[in-house]
């Protein structure tokens, strides 16, 4: 029989959340394809992956666990996941508006901020694993 830790029984499973992101991500994209073709579609994946990959970092950052000084450290890599975060988002912002300028900015700027909004269900999407 396996013995489960307490540090495994609270890991938190944030892939519902990202999985109700890129949902609704591609639901914008179909409401693009069918309200104006193609480039509201690239603008609207665009301005999706923008809100989807800083959260991926954040995750992956800000819940890595450190020994020692656990507290702190967690609470260190807390903040410096939510200034990752932030930086990462202002330069894949620049440089989707440098590199590929979005032909639909409104679709641009709904899939973005309907992705952010699944947020706020994140206590709903992200729960404990179930204890074996």
């Amino acid at each position: 029989m396996q013995r489960v830790t307490t540090s495994q029984r609270r890991r938190l499973d944030f892939k519902r959340l990202f999985l109700a992101q890129l949902a609704m991500i591609v639901l914008v994209m179909l409401i693009a394809a069918w309200w104006s073709g193609w480039e509201a579609v690239v603008s609207a994946l665009v301005g999706g992956m923008i809100s989807l990959l800083p959260s991926l970092y954040f995750v992956w950052r800000g819940t890595r666990q450190q020994r020692g000084k656990q507290q702190q450290r967690n609470v260190l890599n807390l903040y410096q996941a939510a200034m990752g975060k932030f930086g990462l988002t202002v330069a894949l912002f620049a440089l989707a508006f440098v590199v590929v300028p979005p032909s639909n900015p409104a679709f641009f700027f709904v899939a973005y901020v309907v992705a952010q909004l699944m947020h706020w269900l994140t206590p709903w999407l992200v729960r404990e694993r179930s204890t074996p």
